[in-house]
């Protein structure tokens, strides 16, 4: 599988939003979302339509720190359906144009260090998946992810915890263990296996098969909503190989 590039992400963004949107209309916004106590449908329209918005502030003002959410222009949503829904839509554009006016390549903050605006598209992109299944379960449907869309999620996901982390929480993986996970969607290729590895109170990881001290196999857009917390480790679709208290620890430590 060629691994996706910048267009795809925009491409995939848009689509995302508009299937979130989907999911939006029509319901009681106070229905709740299991996967995200204490909020609600009208909670996490607010988060993912804000978010978008102050992605496209910093990555607009140049950021080289990060900005504050509450401060974000026209961070509150309208009270009304139609009104809502337009106001997911431009969140969502107003990334892309933002990384337009600053080029690409523009350093930009960001949760792991300066990266390229591009990067930005990515991380909302993936916001969007993150939520859209929050609320597919929240609404009792089926997270219907493409598996390549559902792959880069785990990658993007695993790349954000090579990160260092705020007050020295511990390590992800302990010493001598290690996390191996397998999609298995046909297609995928290296982009569809993650071996992860300590690194000191962090971790790494790379593609492709490897022996882990707890191997997950499953589709991938199975795999993903189980690695954000979304799904539990025990789901039918999936086979866990080996130590599970690897992965149960794992779970437990990157929840969010």
């Amino acid at each position: 599988m060629t691994e996706p590039g910048t267009t795809a992400y925009r491409s995939a963004l848009i689509e995302q939003n508009a299937l979130l949107r989907d999911l939006v209309r029509g319901v009681d916004p106070e229905i709740d979302i299991p996967t995200c106590p204490g909020w609600t449908v009208a909670k996490l329209s607010a988060h993912v339509g804000r978010g978008h918005r102050w992605a496209a502030t910093m990555i607009g003002a140049r950021a080289t720190e990060m900005l504050d959410p509450r401060k974000v222009p026209d961070g509150k949503p309208p009270g009304d359906p139609q009104g809502l829904d337009e106001w997911l839509r431009t969140g969502a554009q107003a990334v892309l144009d933002a990384v337009d006016r600053a080029g690409e390549d523009t350093p930009i903050w960001t949760f792991t260090g300066p990266k390229p605006a591009a990067w930005w598209i990515r991380r909302r992109l993936h916001e969007e998946t993150g939520h859209r299944a929050d609320l597919a379960l929240a609404l009792n449907r089926d997270v219907d992810l493409e598996p390549w869309l559902a792959a880069d999620g785990i990658s993007e996901w695993l790349d954000l915890l090579t990160a260092e982390r705020p007050g020295n929480p511990g390590p992800l993986l302990d010493e001598g263990r290690t996390l191996h996970l397998h999609a298995t969607d046909e297609g995928l290729g290296e982009a569809g296996e993650w071996m992860v590895r300590p690194a000191g109170g962090l971790v790494s990881w790379e593609p492709g098969h490897a022996k882990g001290s707890v191997a997950v196999r499953g589709p991938a857009a199975v795999l993903y909503p189980m690695m954000l917390g979304r799904l539990p480790a025990d789901d039918p679709r999936l086979q866990v190989v080996g130590e599970a208290d690897v992965l149960t620890d794992w779970l437990a430590r990157t929840s969010f």
